[in-house]
């Protein structure tokens, strides 16, 4: 194929399958502890990573990890203490993190303009080797919380107090959890883009909830739905000469639509189904009492 001679492409459809995966892998947490716009905020701080890494002539990738996890671990702990004015808190950091990218970006005399863009939206000519050997490195850490946890996330996603019962450290996992997403989303940043990440960790999960019913058949059709509109846009996005991120979050939201109309008439037959068998055991059990509510009848 022609895609695969270009060795910028190479490196690009590498990444998309990486952010295919990790995405959804994350996502599913945060969607199940309804904390669905997370990713958007640490996107938010992330910049200021990025403006950091330009001004000091460091890679952007490895300065907006380290920024946006310091962030995610500020995001927790104001959701954990921050009671009342927590969300102002949260403002104040996303926004304060956006404009401190942009700030540091033009005192940096290296970034542009153009440089801004490729970060905020995605961009497959700017990802480099390095790049992606530094998206390999934090894909493997992502996966390997993800699925060497799974247990103990799933936990804490579903029911903190009954995880806190249980023996589990809660609150070490929650940092864990966001320490993680920050992670994803550097590691999608170059592809997707700040700004849309965070609609590549929910939409795949929100489509796969569609058609499943357990947490582990979700996680995996999730991730399989994440690594297709990754590739796919990708390969449009190259052909067709159109913005990968946009591309790829309305091929996600896409596949979402199309799920949730395949699953509806599916789901209402279910619950028509399970409806006639509750009516069904009552009658049986009606019978059942009848000719012992007679006989009581005819001993009295």
């Amino acid at each position: 194929m022609e895609l695969l001679q270009d060795p910028f492409m190479q490196r690009a459809l590498l990444a998309a399958v990486l952010i295919g995966i990790t995405a959804p892998a994350v996502g599913i947490h945060l969607v199940q502890r309804r904390q669905a716009l997370m990713g958007d905020g640490i996107g938010h701080v992330a910049m200021t990573g990025v403006g950091l890494g330009f001004l000091l002539s460091t890679n952007p990738v490895w300065m907006a990890t380290l920024v946006a996890v310091a962030g995610s671990v500020a995001m927790e702990l104001i959701r954990a203490y921050g009671r009342t004015r927590g969300d102002i808190a949260l403002a104040m950091l996303f926004y304060g993190g956006m404009a401190g990218g942009v700030l540091l970006l033009n005192l940096s005399g290296t970034g542009s303009n153009a440089n801004l863009v490729s970060y905020l939206f995605g961009s497959l000519s700017t990802v480099s080797d390095e790049d992606v050997t530094a998206m390999c490195l934090l894909a493997a850490l992502v996966l390997l919380v993800t699925v060497g946890l799974r247990r103990q996330l799933f936990a804490i996603s579903q029911d903190e107090e009954f995880a806190r019962v249980t023996g589990l450290p809660v609150r070490a996992l929650n940092l864990l959890v966001a320490v993680t997403a920050a992670v994803t989303v550097t590691v999608a940043m170059r592809v997707v883009g700040l700004l849309l990440v965070s609609a590549l960790m929910v939409v795949p999960v929100a489509a796969a909830q569609q058609i499943t019913r357990s947490f582990a058949v979700t996680f995996v059709v999730a991730v399989a739905i994440g690594v297709a509109v990754t590739l796919t846009g990708t390969t449009t996005s190259y052909y067709r000469d159109v913005p990968p991120g946009a591309t790829i979050v309305l091929l996600a939201i896409a596949v979402f639509v199309l799920l949730t109309v395949v699953a509806t008439p599916l789901a209402r037959r279910r619950a028509r189904a399970r409806a006639a068998a509750e009516v069904e055991a009552e009658c049986e059990l009606d019978v059942a009492a009848a000719p012992g509510a007679a006989a009581g009848r005819a001993t009295a």
